[in-house]
């Protein structure tokens, strides 16, 4: 016969086992869980990843001849202008940007809450479109030379199609970077860097050069080496100068000698260029952290004639960089529209559109994953996973172009020897265009949706758990809402960059199958600046979007 205690000690083991049996049953859950979250974050870190290997691996397949040629004709001429070109963005970019961001935050002058933000519009201009009006403007028969003649002045403006007319029109496209982060800095220090030099006897400028820019030079070099990024992977623009940098060469290489494994040789030598400036933004990303304290924001006052010094300087730099440009497009547009437009824009534009909603829609899903696994699984591992699918941004067009398309051109030669189809039905697909974007694009959405996501505290989502065991329900309830202006953003920034974007479309598109930045750069190598202007233009407008973002980001920290 079981006693009282015994029944009740039974029961108690009974239910200590039950118990045991749903931790062992809820650990098992959570592990196979964190399995197959990382397994699904470690195939899409390869998938970013496959383009770039690839391209690596192609200095296993030497190609003798074409090197030949390459390092007597091509190399030389490709490191020179290389190295101007970075030396030019690095000297005149830093200059203008971080002129720019300390008067329009530090002082009081006519103009000065407009320049603020209308210094950033040319964020909104891709560098080709600046560099074709540019030619267009300043060319023999172009407007300026031709009012100079009208008023009697015949002396003629040296020639900009070099590589210093690139490299100055690189620097007036990609400024607005180190003018972001430089007034950002600026703003944070307030007036305390210029109190502590006046206490200390020092002049304005003498504050300046000895405080407030060692305090800010992190962020400086964080945007020049942003624009530097931007000047390796820049194809358009020289294109348009007739300047050979790596990614003129590499696509001479393609479709010039037809050698994909040449030009994915040439893309290896960029991409180890591109992975010293990483090294290096790093580096000074890392001091950014703690560089700059927190001031007022309060404005100085200057003189009457300094006052309006800066509001000329600055007139000066928004009618070059982005004005005028987009003043001659709005001409040439009304110019030859009747002329130009027809039938064939509705397929520039629909497959402009289709394109990028397609790219868009599909690193949206892609980042909202990645982002996920990074908050619920915060480890090295992860860590290391999400830097790897987010390194295609660093990565030029021309390159992933190339390193897409060899693997899609491999499979499709397989599909071919085993019968399943007679044609390379994949290469000649939207597909490679699809996947190359969204490698290059992929940090875009996701930096949006990170940011977003860690403003979920944890009291949030143990709050959510308590109301719903569905995890579907939580998502739609909680989690989406929460996402969703993060969500927003990364659509709206991915849509405009691939609207954009010029070398991967122009590399991986089947004959035919043209978009506005292809448009562009046919009538551009054609020297029709003026029928450029039309897709230009559309480009240019939906390129003011994430300058609105942008806009709207730094009114709110302000």
């Amino acid at each position: 016969m079981i006693t009282m205690p015994e029944a009740s000690a039974n029961q108690d083991n009974t239910v200590n086992e039950d118990n045991s049996d749903n931790r062992a049953i809820s650990q098992d859950h959570a592990v196979r869980k964190r399995i197959i979250s990382k397994s699904v974050l470690g195939l899409i870190s390869l998938f970013m990843l496959v383009p770039i290997l690839i391209v690596l691996l192609s200095w296993t397949q030497p190609v003798a001849d074409i090197w030949t040629h390459m390092r007597e004709y091509v190399l030389p001429q490709v490191l020179k202008n290389t190295a101007i070109l970075l030396m030019m963005v690095t000297v005149i970019s830093g200059t203008i940007g971080t002129a720019m961001a300390w008067v329009t935050s530090m002082y009081r002058f006519p103009g000065q809450r407009f320049f603020s933000w209308a210094l950033m519009l040319p964020l909104a201009m891709p560098a080709y479109v600046l560099a074709f009006v540019t030619v267009g403007i300043v060319d023999f028969s172009g407007p300026l030379q031709t009012a100079l003649r009208d008023f009697g002045i015949t002396a003629a403006i040296p020639s900009v199609r070099n590589v210093w007319g690139a490299g100055l029109v690189l620097s007036l496209a990609f400024y607005p970077y180190v003018y972001l982060l430089a007034r950002q800095a600026f703003l944070s220090q307030g007036r305390r860097a210029i109190e502590a030099g006046q206490m200390l006897g020092l002049s304005r400028s003498r504050v300046f050069f000895r405080l407030a820019l060692p305090q800010a030079l992190p962020w400086v070099i964080g945007g020049l080496l942003l624009a530097t990024m931007e000047t390796l992977a820049d194809f358009g623009a020289v294109s348009v100068f007739n300047v050979d940098t790596f990614t003129t060469a590499i696509y001479k290489a393609w479709f010039g000698f037809f050698s994909l494994t040449t030009a994915a040789q040439l893309a290896a030598l960029l991409i180890g260029v591109i992975f010293i400036v990483v090294l290096f933004e790093q580096y000074w990303q890392a001091k950014r952290g703690n560089t700059v304290t927190q001031g007022s924001n309060q404005r100085f006052e200057a003189s009457k004639p300094a006052k309006w010094a800066m509001t000329l300087l600055c007139t000066l730099v928004f009618l070059i960089a982005f004005l005028i440009p987009f003043l001659q497009l709005i001409y040439w547009t009304a110019l030859n529209f009747q002329q130009d437009f027809d039938a064939r824009y509705i397929d520039f534009v629909t497959n402009s559109l289709m394109i990028a909603s397609m790219t868009t829609a599909f690193i949206a899903f892609l980042a909202i994953i990645i982002a996920w696994v990074k908050r619920q699984y915060p480890d090295k591992s992860t860590k290391l996973m999400t830097t790897l699918a987010n390194l295609g941004y660093v990565v030029p067009g021309t390159v992933l172009a190339v390193g897409i398309f060899i693997p899609i051109a491999w499979l499709d030669n397989q599909l071919i020897a085993f019968g399943i189809t007679s044609t390379q039905f994949l290469s000649g697909s939207v597909i490679v265009m699809l996947l190359a974007l969204s490698t290059r694009f992929m940090t875009v959405s996701f930096q949006p949706v990170d940011r977003q996501l860690q403003r979920l505290t944890a009291n949030q989502e143990a709050a959510a758990k308590l109301l719903s065991d569905s995890p579907f329900q939580r998502w739609r309830q909680v989690m989406l809402p929460v996402l969703s202006p993060g969500i927003l953003t990364g659509l709206l920034m991915g849509f405009v960059e691939v609207m954009k974007e010029m070398p991967i479309t122009l590399m991986t598109r089947r004959q035919g199958w043209d978009t506005l930045a292809v448009r562009v750069f046919e009538m551009t190598s054609e020297g029709m600046w003026g029928r450029a202007a039309l897709p230009s233009l559309f480009i240019v407008l939906v390129g003011l979007i994430p300058v609105w973002i942008l806009l709207r980001q730094s009114d709110k920290q302000g």
